[in-house]
């Protein structure tokens, strides 16, 4: 797919990894024996169409930046393709001097300048530790048919989730109408769950104590999201980057997801994922080709 940048986020320490992030950064742990996490959002991208692509780390990406140069290798008589890791840096410019990234959103501030020299007109910022597979391609499709500034792919998960993701409410025609990142509270909690329309509108049974969560994979318009970084000092994307895009109108669309998706964010989630795979038909299938 053309005009499309992927930055895929190495994450932070992943201390709740620990000990398997003592000496990698997390999107180069191990899974299935012989890949690593980061093989799946690149897979994603490669299979889209994407592939102008940055892995931005922060903390002992040596293992990761091996991986990847050894891996990929893009054939010298096509168009121009690339997968780069951008480890963090400290710089200065005038009197200041810029610290380590401080959320996921100031991890791309710092490395917009790598994005400047190239031609493409969204943006596609995914996370680096998630399970799934994806065809990006329809996401960005619908994006553009929509004339969206910012999509958000999302997926229907259970109340015993939300605390840990972000959660939507949307209108009839998919557009993001609030935001709210970690809920923990009972009556927002409450405030936010489906409801019947919802499942109407798209023929499905009517469902209740369901609600419509961040999956940690966006896309922006160039200039969308460089206005976005520049007017603001927001840190994170769920925290303040989405909400603020919502509260100053700017068209903010959700993507339904309805496929397979977890967050290896911590031992046990790593532990029940590489076991899901020894499954005679695993949710997650390296070898399908559909």
């Amino acid at each position: 797919m053309d005009n499309v940048l992927a930055m895929i986020l190495g994450g932070g320490r992943g201390t709740r990894l620990h000990p398997l992030t003592k000496e990698r950064s997390k999107p180069a742990v191990p899974l299935a024996g012989k890949y690593r996490l980061i093989d799946i959002p690149i897979s994603n991208c490669l299979n889209s169409g994407i592939d102008q692509i940055f892995v931005l780390t922060q903390f002992l990406s040596q293992s990761l930046n091996q991986h990847i140069s050894t891996t990929y290798h893009f054939d010298p008589y096509r168009r121009q393709g690339f997968i780069s890791v951008l480890a963090a840096e400290q710089q200065t410019e005038g009197n200041a001097t810029y610290d380590w990234y401080q959320g996921t959103a100031d991890a791309i501030r710092k490395n917009m300048r790598h994005a400047e020299r190239l031609k493409f007109h969204e943006f596609l910022i995914l996370s680096g530790d998630h399970l799934y597979r994806m065809d990006y391609e329809q996401m960005i499709e619908e994006h553009r048919e929509r004339g969206a500034d910012i999509t958000v792919s999302a997926l229907v998960v259970s109340r015993k989730n939300v605390s840990e993701l972000g959660v939507m409410d949307i209108d009839d025609h998919g557009h993001i109408e609030r935001f709210v990142e970690k809920p923990d509270e009972p009556k927002i909690i409450d405030s936010l769950e489906i409801g019947p329309r919802f499942f109407k509108l798209r023929d499905e049974p009517v469902q209740k104590g369901l609600f419509l969560a961040n999956m940690g994979v966006y896309v922006f318009n160039r200039k969308t999201l460089h206005d976005l970084l520049n007017k603001k000092d927001d840190q994170d994307f769920g925290k303040e980057i989405l909400p603020h895009a919502i509260e100053s109108g700017l068209k903010v669309y959700a993507h339904k997801f309805n496929g397979y998706w977890e967050d290896i964010g911590t031992i046990r989630a790593f532990f029940d994922a590489n076991l899901a795979l020894t499954d005679p038909i695993p949710k997650f299938d390296f070898f399908d080709e559909v």
